[in-house]
């Protein structure tokens, strides 16, 4: 396991598109300069790379493009951190074209999430570098919820210490930087117990659909003594979900994972609580190992920060307990 150094105040942040363009449309000036306050604030500073404001056919630009940028942050000794600007569609067609020796030679922090899960676990696959399933930059332009976000992005980025997670007070689903200003919380009635029980493992996962597509491919990092943190966003029915999560299971080493960790659904998805219940008492597979839901991480805002290669806790009993010890 290789754990890229922690940031400090001072060091530069490389911002990369390889998924969608810095240029769609609802990535407003206004989100980019509250993004570049935030990491003011914080005592980062941020450098983009040269071919974000690309935009083609398929919003985003050529992987000859994507894979310069990704490879030059890695290479530029000033910068110490690299995050996505937002997802997309088609990280996935850079695996064949990264250097995982460069990156192994010159680790550093990797965040981002949704499609740049097929990335992140490519790269903790072929280097054992731990990656970080964590905010956007672009997540970093919204005006309110932002403080959980940026408080376990520091928790995981800047500290050594292990730490527990916690619920936010309160999350929304509303969409982009659109109407800011108006956007609808609401309550957080925290997570939810679907088997009890306790685990620790490495933490594997991220968007169920895109970690998924690594299946039976030389990218996917394998389930020895795992512990999936998994999501899905609301483009994703019940019943993908469910033939999605079942494909996994049915992994020959599916064996290896101790316990499952669910994000968030939005609401657009319709899976409930209940529908988690009765996918678990479907399989008998996932009846044997601890299972928790509704934690804060996934297409909804805020969102935690998670070390895919990292180790955790799970304590499942009176009470939820989930401790990230190594990230």
């Amino acid at each position: 396991m290789i754990i890229p150094n922690k940031i400090k105040k001072g060091d530069s942040i490389r911002v990369i598109t390889p998924a969608r363009s810095i240029k769609l449309p609802f990535i407003t000036e206004e989100s980019i300069n509250v993004a570049l306050k935030r990491f003011e604030e914080m005592n980062l500073k941020v450098t983009f790379g040269k071919n974000v404001n690309v935009l083609n056919q398929f919003n985003s630009s050529s992987v000859e493009e994507r894979i310069e940028d990704l490879h030059d942050a890695f290479k530029d000794q000033k910068v110490k951190a690299i995050i996505s600007v937002i997802g997309g569609y088609n990280s996935g067609e850079l695996l064949d074209y990264l250097d995982y020796n460069l990156i192994k030679k010159k680790p550093k922090i990797l965040c981002g999430y949704s499609d740049i899960t097929a990335i992140l676990n490519a790269i903790h696959s072929k280097t054992s570098l731990l990656t970080y399933y964590g905010p956007h930059f672009f997540d970093f332009g919204n005006i309110q919820g932002a403080d959980y976000t940026i408080g376990y992005f520091k928790k995981c980025l800047f500290i050594d210490s292990p730490f527990r997670v916690l619920s936010s007070e309160k999350w929304s689903n509303d969409k982009w930087s659109n109407c800011q200003k108006r956007r609808k919380f609401v309550k957080n009635y925290g997570p939810f117990v679907v088997n009890n029980g306790k685990a620790d493992g490495t933490i594997l996962g991220g968007n169920l659909v895109t970690f998924c597509s690594l299946s039976g491919t030389p990218f996917f990092p394998g389930f020895k003594d795992t512990v999936l943190f998994i999501e899905e966003d609301e483009e994703e029915h019940l019943f993908s979900f469910n033939r999605n999560l079942t494909s996994l299971t049915n992994r020959e080493d599916f064996s290896g994972v101790k316990a499952i960790v669910f994000g968030r659904f939005q609401p657009g998805s319709k899976i409930t609580e209940q529908n988690l219940f009765d996918i678990v008492k479907n399989n008998k597979k996932l009846q044997k190992i601890p299972i928790i839901g509704g934690v804060d991480f996934g297409h909804t805002t805020p969102r935690l920060t998670i070390p895919i290669g990292g180790k955790c806790k799970i304590e499942v009993e009176e009470s939820i307990n989930i401790t990230i010890l190594e990230h």
